[in-house]
């Protein structure tokens, strides 16, 4: 999780996903989704792992390259059709942005047909606001060039092969026909701040998103998931809590299953996962919470991010708060009265009681004595 910043919180695709039975079965798609995993190979960058997966499952068809820090919307059949129009080798998906300075820019023809990427341009010299949205349309013929002896050349004199750094340019300089396609929603989520951008415009609305469950008031969207016996219960739980002012929920809220909350809480735009439990006076306040979090009284979470399984002690006469784009990994216990303020800490550290960090990164347990205020 947040690679740029050196935080991590490494979790398995298979162990997530399966082979897609489970993904399938939660989000009723038929034909079942069929997920493959790459083999226990090292790859040298995304296109080398692109190349590795083609040879390995022999895949002769069109494929999709997604990268895993995107939330995005897309109509594939049209991209599929723009792609078979231009008689398209590769089909990039592209974004306006505001600040080119940020990304990979594109400089294009008249027909979309892209000539070059320019690196983080300045706003004046900029070619375009479109910028690379790390989507990959190939047609099967594709799998023939990243395997060809030209594309072995290259990768053995950088021992790397990245699509945006190596494998784009090389076909764009050697006449491959390479074309855009404009996506119309789209966020960059490797980042704290940009994740929790894209989950507050998801919980209102930005993304049609898959919530079997209805919203629990007409006017806003509020959800409390599980279809269960238990579930239900729960969720009536909630709803008799906030109608008789003992529970507050602001804004757009998702809550999901075996979730429990105890009275005079608040919860404003924020998303909350499976069976957390919360004690009383607690406030969440534009920020993610994963799955199993245990938090004590009169705990206080702006605008952050806790990881799985973390505990977040507090009590009345000793508080804890974690705010400003604070990010919890996984299994983290934070004892009472701490105050975490733009501050990482990694995943399976415990945090001694009333401990207080602003803008740091609390990698090991030296980290955590070294850096307190």
């Amino acid at each position: 999780m947040f690679g740029e910043y050196g935080f991590t919180n490494y979790s398995n695709l298979f162990d997530q996903f399966g082979e897609g039975e489970g993904f399938s079965a939660k989000y009723e798609i038929e034909p079942r989704v069929h997920i493959k995993h790459q083999p226990n190979l090292d790859d040298l960058g995304s296109a080398d792992s692109y190349r590795l997966n083609m040879r390995y499952y022999d895949v002769t068809d069109p494929v999709l390259v997604v990268q895993g820090d995107n939330l995005f919307e897309l109509d594939l059949e049209d991209m599929v059709a723009k792609h078979e129009q231009t008689g398209a080798l590769m089909t990039i998906a592209l974004v306006r942005v505001t600040e080119v300075e940020q990304y990979g820019i594109a400089d294009l023809e008249e027909d979309m047909r892209i000539r070059r990427f320019v690196e983080k341009p300045k706003q004046q010299s900029s070619p375009s606001n479109l910028a690379n949205a790390g989507l990959y349309l190939l047609s099967p013929e594709a799998r023939e060039i990243v395997e060809s002896e030209k594309v072995a050349r290259l990768m053995q004199e950088r021992h790397r092969l990245d699509f945006g750094f190596d494998f784009i340019p090389f076909l764009v300089e050697n006449g491959f026909p390479v074309f855009g396609y404009e996506l119309k929603v789209w966020y960059d989520i490797g980042s704290p701040e940009r994740y929790l951008a894209a989950m507050r415009e998801t919980l209102n609305g930005k993304f049609n998103i898959r919530i079997r469950e209805e919203k629990i008031f007409t006017d806003r969207n509020v959800w409390v998931q599980g279809t269960s016996e238990d579930s239900i219960r729960r969720r009536e739980h909630i709803i008799r809590q906030c109608n008789e002012g003992k529970l507050t929920l602001n804004g757009a809220v998702l809550i999901g299953r075996h979730t429990r909350i105890k009275d005079y809480s608040v919860i404003s735009n924020s998303s909350i996962d499976n069976f957390s439990t919360f004690g009383g006076h607690v406030t969440i306040d534009g920020s993610a919470i994963m799955d199993a979090v245990k938090m004590g009284n009169s705990a206080r979470v702006t605008d952050s991010i806790v990881g799985r399984m973390a505990v977040v002690e507090s009590t009345q006469e000793n508080p804890t708060v974690i705010e400003s784009t604070s990010v919890i990994g996984n299994g983290v216990r934070i004892s009472s009265g701490c105050r975490l303020t733009q501050t990482k800490v990694n995943p399976g550290l415990t945090i001694p009681q009333g401990m207080t960090y602003n803008g740091k990164f609390l990698e090991t347990y030296e980290d955590i004595v070294r850096n307190a205020a």
